[in-house]
């Protein structure tokens, strides 16, 4: 299944308690939920002032879906091409 980075600005998300991204997150879960196994949250980073998510998804449309029903910004979507990491090299 294709893989997408999805950009989320949202100001100060890095000063959040955990609390706070429990609840996020448990939203986030929610939705996918409802939405069926055809789209996968795999992981995301924060930081100052932005989330980078990382899901698995038929297409792009699918990953603004949950964005809307979620009520979660998705700044920009973009779908990996590929993966390197420093085994790349050898």
């Amino acid at each position: 299944m294709p893989k997408f980075v999805i950009e989320r600005e949202i100001p100060n998300i890095g000063e959040l308690s955990d609390s706070e991204f429990r609840k996020i997150a448990q939203k986030s879960v929610d939705v996918l939920k409802a939405m069926g196994p055809e789209i996968q949250w795999l992981h995301s980073y924060v930081t100052g002032n932005k989330i980078y998510c990382v899901y698995l998804a038929p297409d792009e449309a699918t990953i603004r879906e949950h964005a809307a029903k979620g009520g979660f910004p998705a700044n920009r979507v973009s779908a990996v091409r590929h993966m390197i990491d420093p085994t790349t090299a050898e």
